[in-house]
């Protein structure tokens, strides 16, 4: 299974392109959300938006071609509970989720993003210290944040950036570093792929607190620090 990269710092992928309110997204805005960023093809949204009719499900994705596919096969099965959007989570997410209604952030799932290993390339990851702290702002204490990644040096920063804000806590009995499990009911094509070949899977689930969202300064600091970890780790 090949990744297909794509810069999300380019001038194209930087261009600001706000996102519809939910009540143009969905049938019934009221519902639950789950925000997947980084849907890709789409698949496993779709297969979570028949399981679980109870919520409206949103996947992010950033190659347009794959949203165009995922949305054809909405369409095709009259999904109202799913939409796909063409966005760069980094640009266009932060202020749409700064205007979303309270307490609407159920599950934000972020899976196999694509892997930036030079540190020069390290603004180019998924989970940036801003969105990070949009996600906080928008998620109510009880609602879940859920990563994985078939790739250490992806996730451990990841994971590093979370636990620093202190706004997130692993469930009691959660297994560390990494959860033996897959707490939701649907696997990606990615997690599948990588079971068969036997190679392992690292996950962390995550509620979010009652403590509020630190400053965006010290998420930056924070994400330095765990940069400059991992640089001296791989010395």
């Amino acid at each position: 299974m090949v990744r297909q990269h794509v810069n999300p710092l380019s001038r194209y992928h930087q261009l600001p392109r706000p996102l519809p309110p939910l009540a143009e997204l969905f049938d019934d805005p009221a519902l639950p959300l789950h925000l997947d960023i980084g849907s890709a093809r789409g698949r496993f949204l779709l297969a979570m938006a028949r399981r679980e009719p109870g919520r409206n499900h949103l996947g992010l994705e950033i190659r347009r071609p794959l949203v165009e596919a995922a949305e054809a096969d909405r369409r095709e099965e009259g999904l109202t509970n799913l939409r796909y959007l063409f966005a760069n989570a980094n640009v266009s997410l932060p202020q749409w989720l700064a205007v979303l209604p309270a307490g609407r952030l159920a599950l934000v799932t972020i899976q196999f993003p694509d892997p930036w290993f030079k540190k020069k390339h390290h603004k180019r990851r998924v989970l940036q210290p801003p969105l990070l702290l949009a996600l906080a702002t928008a998620m109510a204490p009880g609602s879940e944040l859920f990563l994985q990644s078939d790739v250490p040096a992806v996730i451990e920063p990841m994971v590093a950036l979370v636990e620093a804000s202190g706004g997130f806590e692993r469930p009691a009995g959660a297994g560390r570093p990494w959860r033996h499990d897959n707490p939701l009911p649907v696997p990606t094509e990615r997690e599948l792929h990588v079971l068969e070949r036997g190679l392992p899977v690292y996950r962390v689930l995550y509620h979010r607190s009652a403590t509020p969202p630190p400053t965006l300064q010290r998420l930056e600091e924070a994400a330095r620090e765990a940069d400059n970890r991992g640089e001296a780790l791989r010395a």
